[in-house]
């Protein structure tokens, strides 16, 4: 990707990933700094997913970004470019029944526990993406709006989001017929439609269909 970016648009690219970068210079001195985004807390089937990343000082990782400004295809590439060049990472899922259980913050919280202690190097502090996640004795630092402001949480979204995307893909096979793959169980038109040809499926979060009741058959 690298070859792709020339001239005036690599450096502006560069300077963007430079100002990206300015949290976890300011946070280095408490130790490894990890990043910690999740994705899937709207859509009514499927896990949610939690992305942990500490990246080694002054990584280059071009058109890092919050997950949601990039296409599928750069995501992929980013996937594996990050998981390449990150000091650790890990993702934490958490299944659509402990959701019902427990509810989506709840489960969200828990989904970033198990990436943090998923991770090969203990961070010293932590950036999330607007949260501060119970029952974590790292120091933590909540950003809002993280995943466009900093370059380890912007890794930790993409994380999130293409592993819990490579799922909801594999759960279309499983469950043919609601479109798993093409909207990754949010609550699209066809989506909605199809619980009410189909009726609900093991990994539709059944708390989320609640206004949805006595629509199916």
């Amino acid at each position: 990707m690298a070859r792709e970016l020339k001239g005036e648009k690599l450096e502006k690219e560069l300077l963007r990933l430079e100002e990206m970068g300015q949290f976890e210079r300011e946070y280095a001195p408490f130790g490894p700094v990890c990043g910690i985004d999740e994705a899937g807390r709207g859509p009514l089937a499927g896990p949610v997913a939690a992305g942990a990343v500490i990246l080694p000082e002054n990584v280059r990782i071009l058109r890092l970004n919050d997950s949601k400004k990039l296409s599928p295809k750069v995501r992929e590439e980013l996937f594996e470019e990050i998981k390449e060049k990150a000091l650790a990472w890990s993702v934490g899922i958490v299944p659509p029944a402990r959701i019902d259980e427990i509810n989506i913050l709840q489960a969200t919280y828990e989904a970033m526990r198990e990436a943090i202690a998923g991770l090969s190097v203990q961070p010293g502090l932590l950036l999330n993406d607007a949260v501060t996640i119970p029952g974590v004795s790292i120091r933590q630092v909540p950003i809002i709006k993280g995943d466009a402001k900093s370059l380890s949480i912007a890794a930790a979204s993409i994380l999130a989001k293409v592993t819990r995307d490579r799922m909801m893909e594999e759960y279309d096979t499983v469950f043919p017929g609601y479109g798993f793959g093409k909207h990754k169980g949010y609550g699209t038109a066809d989506h909605r439609e199809a619980i009410r040809r189909l009726g609900p499926c093991p990994i539709h979060r059944r708390t989320f269909l609640k206004n949805m009741e006595g629509e199916w058959e």
